[in-house]
């Protein structure tokens, strides 16, 4: 009996630790000015990384840039490339490389989910966004 026990707590364990990393997924864009909604003629470029917990919804991202002065960077969610959408979290700025948390609605997962967010840095050249990737699993 006692072997019983014993063998269905290590099964318990390692479905619950299955479970939480299979909940872990990663992003990553390659960030450019060609890359924008209208393209943008930079010679700025960037990367960006963004984990998801998806059972949480909490995101982290690190963001690295050269070429340019950062004003503001989002995540954007709800638009594939070529098209433009809102902010689904922004991005403190400051010098490359731009790290943080956050979380993400329901909508906002599935649309990163889906291939439709992108992260963006803004200047004051470009309010609009200088440099953007698509991100992608």
């Amino acid at each position: 009996m006692r072997k019983m026990m014993v063998l269905a707590a290590g099964l318990l364990t390692a479905g619950a630790w299955a479970s939480a990393f299979a909940a872990q997924e990663t992003y990553k864009a390659t960030l450019n000015g060609a890359s924008e909604v209208p393209p943008v003629q930079s010679s700025a470029t960037g990367a960006a990384t963004v984990n998801v917990d998806t059972a949480s919804k909490k995101v982290s991202w690190s963001v690295t840039y050269t070429g340019l002065t950062a004003a503001a960077a989002h995540i954007h969610c709800g638009a594939a490339a070529g098209a433009n959408a809102g902010v689904a979290v922004p991005l403190t700025v400051g010098p490359s490389p731009i790290a943080g948390t956050g979380t993400m609605t329901d909508a906002q997962l599935a649309d990163l989910q889906a291939g439709k967010c992108y992260v963006n840095i803004h200047t004051a050249a470009n309010k609009g966004g200088e440099i953007r990737g698509q991100l992608a699993k």
